[in-house]
């Protein structure tokens, strides 16, 4: 019998990305169990299609998700990725206030 599973690769780094403020692409390839070049190449898918925005801060990178896009299969263009994440344990950050 074949090893397969729900979520994608990519629906799994989106909700690592989701669920953790700094990590590296090395740390998200052990936790995950891919390579470092596969974790950087959906990195890279999900930055172009707006899933995601970086922030460089020091040697690690700060991830924001964009909540508010449809998940992009045709079937399930219905469903927002903040509420699909939601389903996996994600809870929205709120922006920090600044102080005067």
């Amino acid at each position: 019998m074949s090893d397969w599973t729900f979520l994608t690769n990519h629906a799994i780094v989106l909700s690592f990305l989701a669920k953790t403020l700094k990590i590296t692409a090395r740390e998200l390839a052990i936790a995950i169990g891919i390579t470092e070049r596969t974790v950087r190449k959906i990195i890279a898918d999900l930055d172009e299609a707006g899933y995601i925005t970086k922030h460089k801060e020091g040697r690690y990178i700060r991830y924001s998700v964009n909540p508010d896009l449809s998940l992009r299969h045709h079937t399930h263009q219905d469903v927002i990725v903040g509420d699909f994440l939601k389903i996996l344990g994600w809870q929205k950050r709120l922006p920090k206030l600044k102080r005067k």
